[in-house]
């Protein structure tokens, strides 16, 4: 089959587009508000850009509490949401009043960054404490900014928990990261995974 985007005539059920995009990783992304209040949202258009420097990015659909926040502080988290805590990230998705902590409302302990000032998830496997570096919304083909707002940001500290680490590397099949699949799936990073060696060619 074959549909223009435009019109969205795909005729399925629903659209297929973010389930081809898969698995997405989960950006699990903690802020605080200019006034102390915590946030906790997770991203599935998140992911890692570079690594010299530690760049990493996620995409907000509507200009949301995460973003507001990092526009008036400059700093967030990213937690690692692996297969142990899904049920709570689910939880911290759900959409709440801005005053509403869904750190309190998912049970889960909030940690303040040792560089930055915002909290992330005391459980999770791996952290990353992130200072922002841009925010900008992504124009369409007809150059009008679109309903979203990308932030960046350059990581500068990591936790990992020794829970995770086996021979100095992290093992995937302990950390166990959520992916999103499209629709209401999800998929866990550790049920098979294999490794392969970059050929050499010539």
């Amino acid at each position: 089959m074959f549909y223009e985007t435009a019109q969205n005539a795909h005729g399925l059920k629903h659209d297929p587009f973010k389930a081809i995009v898969a698995p997405r990783p989960i950006g699990w992304i903690g802020t605080k508000a200019a006034n102390g209040g915590r946030n906790l949202s997770p991203y599935s258009f998140f992911n890692a850009i570079s690594d010299r420097p530690k760049l990493v990015m996620f995409s907000s659909s509507g200009h949301k509490d995460s973003v507001t926040n990092i526009e008036e502080t400059g700093v967030f988290t990213c937690s690692l949401a692996s297969r142990h805590l899904a049920e709570q990230m689910n939880l911290s998705s759900a959409t709440v009043p801005r005053e509403i902590d869904e750190f309190e409302l998912a049970k889960l302990t909030p940690v303040t960054g040792r560089l930055v000032d915002a909290p992330y998830v005391g459980e999770a496997y791996a952290v990353l404490e992130c200072r922002a570096t841009q925010i900008l919304r992504p124009a369409d083909i007809e150059g009008r900014e679109t309903d979203n707002w990308v932030v960046f940001g350059q990581v500068v500290g990591i936790h990992i928990s020794p829970e995770i680490l086996r021979d100095g590397m992290i093992d995937m099949a302990v950390a166990r990261p959520l992916g999103r699949m499209g629709y209401m799936d999800y998929a866990d990073g550790g049920a098979d995974v294999f490794a392969m060696t970059r050929p050499k060619v010539g």
